[in-house]
């Protein structure tokens, strides 16, 4: 008989199929939350591109994050509409990569409708905080299988971001260097801190050279998957446009045959409005595109499928800073995260310390002790390139493939943040 008006509770053969998940899909079976650990099963990204005149300049963001969560996946050995959530960072979530670009990355990497996605914002740390946040959900909130990534497609966005900017009147008077680009807070932390232009360009000539040994010993093909882009050229006579087939299978923003004469007779970006500037487009991380995924999952799942995991999210930890030094914001980080694990700086294996730009993990590495030895061991941001929100997410795969190579048992994930602040991300290697 139909259904009187006012019932609640339809009858017992009466099913809404288009709503309920798959056979294949998450379990809704009772889950005891309180010592569920959170582990990461697999990785896969792109390799990077250089943003506006390479390879993903005219590929929408799903494209780019659906790829990296679809063999994220595959290599996870399991099913697509096993995955509860997504949960993707970006730093700039607009345009190509709007209208939420989780939910949509998950649906074009083949995910079922029954996949949820959303879509968080830390700029830089957007990635590592949608790991943090993958790790949380299954940690806290009884999820079996979820991922944690980061897209960033500065070809296609940037332009339009820039263009789009709205300031606020009362923040503008009292925290203008929210809207200052990040290249000068670099400058006024190298000037305030007296890390030098020679030591920046050190670092950077060194950064460039373990990425190009790194390539050369093919360390990162266990994390990158080949894809096939149609790329946008444009005519530096005519301006007309055409478009190319290209394949997009290893990082190629770095110089390997970078020197130090060659980097110290680049002028500074902002030379011409600061004579005293420091950075230059050597020192500096490279602007980029790309993607980068992580399948996380409670431990307890991981062996009831008799998978064996890369590692264990252990915990995460953000600090904030005056907004115009926003490069130094590890250095608060960093001690809270160790501290509420009663570790010390010297316990910590292997370290990701992104390389916004060389200033930040040389005064990173000097107020906490941390030896260079220990970071960024195949090269970082400077060489590799840093797609902003993806970024977080590519160090936390590489530093547990890279800490499974050396043998090594813990890695912190660690970076600055424009507007003020740091996070840092604990990893256990198995």
């Amino acid at each position: 008989s139909p259904l009187l008006p006012f019932t609640t509770t339809p009858p017992q053969n009466h099913r809404r199929h288009h709503l309920l998940p798959p056979p294949s899909g998450p379990s809704s079976r009772p889950r005891a939350t309180m010592s569920r650990r959170a582990v990461i099963v697999s990785t896969a990204r792109t390799g990077l591109t250089k943003s506006f005149r390479s390879g993903f300049n005219n590929t929408h963001g799903a494209v780019m994050q659906g790829h990296a969560i679809k063999h994220a996946i595959e290599k996870a050995g399991i099913s697509p509409g096993d995955v509860e959530d997504v949960i993707i960072g970006c730093g700039f979530p607009e345009g190509a990569t709007g209208m939420n670009i989780a939910r949509n990355a998950a649906l074009w990497a083949g995910c079922p409708v029954t996949t949820s996605g959303t879509t968080i914002n830390r700029f830089c740390s957007s990635g590592l905080q949608a790991v943090a946040s993958a790790a949380h959900s299954v940690m806290v909130d009884g999820v079996d299988v979820a991922i944690g990534g980061g897209v960033e497609s500065i070809s296609m966005v940037s332009p339009v971001a820039s263009k789009t900017t709205v300031t606020e009147e009362k923040l503008m008077s009292e925290f203008p260097a929210l809207w200052m680009p990040m290249i000068e807070t670099a400058d006024i932390v190298s000037a305030r801190y007296g890390i030098s232009r020679e030591a920046q360009d050190v670092y950077s000539v060194e950064s460039q050279r373990r990425t190009a040994a790194a390539q050369e010993a093919g360390l990162f093909k266990d994390e990158i998957v080949p894809m096939k882009a149609t790329m946008l050229v444009t005519d530096k006579e005519t301006g007309e446009t055409s478009h190319k087939t290209v394949l997009a299978d290893r990082d190629e923003c770095n110089r390997p045959g970078t020197t130090l004469e060659a980097l110290a007779g680049m002028n500074p970006v902002r030379s011409k409005v600061d004579p005293s500037a420091f950075i230059t487009a050597g020192n500096a991380s490279q602007l980029s595109d790309g993607a980068s995924a992580c399948v996380v999952m409670s431990e307890a799942e991981a062996s009831r499928r008799g998978l064996q995991p890369l590692g264990a999210f252990k915990g995460f930890a953000v600090a904030g800073c005056a907004p115009d030094e926003m490069g130094i914001g590890p250095v608060f980080a960093v001690p809270r995260l160790l501290a509420r694990h009663g570790l010390k700086v010297d316990d910590i294996d292997l370290w990701e310390l992104n390389e916004a730009f060389a200033v930040v993990p040389l005064y990173s590495m000097q107020q906490l002790g941390i030896d260079h030895a220990k970071t960024n061991v195949n090269g970082g941001s400077i060489a590799i390139g840093h797609p902003f929100g993806m970024t977080g997410s590519r160090m936390v795969g590489h530093a547990l493939l890279e800490g499974k190579r050396r043998g090594a048992k813990s890695a912190v994930v660690t970076m600055c943040i424009g507007g003020g602040m740091g996070a840092a991300g604990l990893f256990e290697i198995f």
